[in-house]
């Protein structure tokens, strides 16, 4: 069960080993992946064949599927299920369509007018998570926002189950996406395959995608050595809950639940005001794990877990923003003044009766977010993180009287005479 600390009662020093996860200090998990991207970047598809055998489990025949088979298995599924991904496709896209805006044009001075103008990545890549859990919801999450962005080319890669073929959940997915095509490669290795291109593969301009340790990984070192960029680091999944007495020790605990269950590496931390509060939530996970059929998992996770009891909401608060947490979950009854003093969080689940799952799935939100720590710098994906903002400027003759001579001066002081003369020729 969690183990329980005081807030008073931690120094700095216990506060950044608290806040630090994932952690890679031997470089074990680097090694491993400098070599999966080596071997990719060397020998391609062959590579990519070869580690579907050693970490799937399966031989395949081809590295994709096409129209055909995915429409087979997109239209295999239930009724229900279909329409329960319709409706989070729906408010998906409703939520993310509102974020593509165009900008107004400034005159910042007489005859000088400047703006920005939206042009979407060419070439994305997404990366759908299949190891001990498929997630379609991830391939909404991203695939959504590339598509209202007007990404010309989308290329998916998920790991193969098994049959050497894909979900029919995630199969339907990409059925109401509109993508017609499916790479079976996972890991460390599709990243890779996504950065360099294989005679099967594309190479991509910017990769997205959540994952583990190992993808994660991947991203941060394919950003280093290639002209591909990434979302953002978004490794194992994580979740903070602040509680106070108004708080529900079973709902707290399903919210903790509902992380742990991702795998073992994710992490769960509660932040009470209440030391009672604890031994009840506490309670309540004993209970709750043992139904669920990913129970060891979610067992594994949190005993990697742990709660901080604070002497008020503010304490709890203060402890928040230095965990900076993916998910951010105020259990409280006044959560309004609360929520004005979040500084770091990937998103956030107010009051009582909003559980992260329903940003996980289909409130409309995205749930593709920065984790480890990196909600101190990075946002959760949106329609932004698959476009380009390009700066536009055009000065006229009256535009160019009013400017020329601050920039010559500048231009001057700056020792940069052909920058000065591109201008003084002009006038």
């Amino acid at each position: 069960m969690l183990k329980s600390y005081s807030y008073t009662q931690l120094s700095e020093a216990d506060i950044q080993r608290l806040t630090t996860r994932n952690n890679d200090e031997s470089n074990q998990v680097q090694d491993a992946v400098e070599s999966i991207i080596s071997r990719v970047r060397q020998d391609g598809d062959e590579a990519l064949i070869q580690l579907a055998a050693q970490f799937d489990k399966v031989e395949l025949p081809k590295l994709f599927l096409d129209k055909d088979e995915i429409e087979a298995l997109a239209l295999d599924i239930p009724r229900d299920q279909q329409r329960a991904l319709e409706i989070a496709f729906q408010n998906i896209h409703r939520f993310h369509s509102t974020q593509l805006k165009r900008e107004r044009t400034v005159e910042t001075m007489p005859g000088v007018k400047c703006w920005r103008e939206v042009r979407p990545i060419q070439r994305v890549g997404l990366y759908i998570p299949g190891g001990s859990a498929v997630l379609p919801s991830t391939l909404l999450m991203l695939g959504v926002p590339a598509r209202i962005a007007g990404c010309k080319e989308i290329v998916v890669c998920s790991p193969p189950q098994k049959d050497g073929k894909i979900n029919g959940y995630v199969a339907y997915c990409l059925h109401l996406l509109k993508i017609e095509r499916i790479y079976l490669v996972g890991g460390a290795q599709a990243v890779a395959a996504m950065a360099f291109g294989t005679s099967t593969i594309p190479k991509v301009d910017k990769i997205f995608g959540p994952g583990n340790q190992y993808v994660t990984k991947a991203k941060s070192l394919i950003q280093g050595i290639t002209n591909v960029s990434i979302d953002m680091p978004a490794g194992p999944s994580e979740v903070l809950v602040i509680a106070d007495e108004t708080a529900s020790p079973a709902f707290v605990a399903a919210d903790l639940l509902a992380q742990a269950e991702h795998g073992p590496d994710s992490q769960a931390v509660l932040v009470t005001t209440d030391v009672t509060f604890v031994d009840a939530v506490n309670s309540e996970l004993k209970n709750q794990v043992d139904v669920l059929p990913r129970a060891e998992i979610a067992r594994q996770a949190i005993a990697n877990s742990y709660a901080v009891v604070a002497t008020d909401l503010q304490e709890a608060m203060q402890f928040s923003n230095d965990y900076a947490p993916e998910h951010l979950i105020l259990a409280v009854d006044n959560w309004e003044p609360l929520s004005r003093r979040i500084i770091n969080a990937g998103s956030v689940f107010l009051g009582h009766l909003t559980p992260e799952s329903a940003g996980d799935y289909a409130s409309g939100t995205n749930h593709t977010l920065p984790t480890s720590g990196y909600a101190r710098s990075y946002s959760g994906v949106s329609v932004d993180s698959f476009v380009k903002k390009i700066t536009f400027q055009h000065i006229s003759e009256e535009g160019l009287q009013q400017i020329g001579t601050t920039v010559e001066i500048l231009a001057e002081l700056e020792g940069l005479h052909a920058h000065k003369n591109a201008v003084t020729i002009r006038k």
